[in-house]
C-alpha cells in the first residue's frame, strides 16, 4: 500500500528580490511580442522574454505575464493570441511594446490572425495560439497556448536580451 508523504516546504530565500532579478537576467533569452484583441476588439500587446516550448505533440508553448499587467484581463479572457519572435533589427519595436500607453500598433502593416490576434510583419517567427490554459503562480500567470498556425523566416539574427541589454547573436 502506498502512503502519501507531504513534501516539505521550500526554505526562505537567502537573497533579495533585486539579487534574484539580477541573477535571472544572466539567462540570455529571445525577445517576443505577444498580441491579442479584447472582447471589444481593441488590440493589446506587450514585450515578453518569458517564452518556451512545452510540447511538440500537441504543439504547445508557454509565456508568462505579471498579474498586475494592464493587459492581464484581455489575455485571460481572450480565446487566442499571437507570439512573435523578434529579429535583431526590431529592437525599437521591442522597446515600444515594453511601454504602457500610446498606440503601440500605429504605423504597423498588421494582418489578422486566428481569433483576431494582430500579426506583426517581419518577425522571425509567429505562433498563433489558442489560449489553452492558465496557471497562477506567485506574481505571474503562466499562459499555455496550443499552436494552431506558425510561420518562420530563415536568415536574420534574433534579438536577444541579457543583463538588461539587447544583443544579437554571433555564431561561434
Amino acid at each position: 500500500m502506498l502512503t502519501s508523504v507531504k513534501p516539505p516546504k521550500a526554505a526562505s530565500p537567502n537573497f533579495s528580490s533585486a539579487e534574484f532579478r539580477s541573477a535571472l537576467g544572466m539567462f540570455a533569452t529571445g525577445v517576443t511580442i505577444v498580441t491579442a484583441r479584447t472582447k471589444q476588439g481593441a488590440m493589446v500587446g506587450l514585450t515578453a522574454s518569458s517564452f518556451n516550448s512545452v510540447s511538440l505533440s500537441p504543439p504547445l508553448v508557454l509565456w508568462s505575464l505579471a498579474r498586475k499587467a494592464g493587459s492581464m484581463s484581455a489575455f485571460q479572457a481572450g480565446s487566442h493570441y499571437a507570439i512573435h519572435i523578434l529579429a535583431a533589427d526590431q529592437q525599437a519595436l521591442a522597446q515600444r511594446f515594453a511601454l504602457s500607453g500610446d498606440d503601440k500598433f500605429s504605423d504597423l502593416d498588421l494582418t489578422e490572425g486566428v481569433g483576431g490576434a494582430p500579426l506583426i510583419p517581419g518577425t522571425l517567427a509567429t505562433f498563433e495560439c489558442f489560449n489553452r490554459s492558465q496557471y497562477a503562480e506567485g506574481d505571474h500567470v503562466i499562459f499555455v497556448g496550443e499552436v494552431e498556425r506558425c510561420v518562420c523566416r530563415e536568415g536574420p539574427s534574433p534579438l536577444l536580451y541579457h543583463g538588461g541589454k539587447f544583443y544579437t547573436e554571433h555564431p561561434l
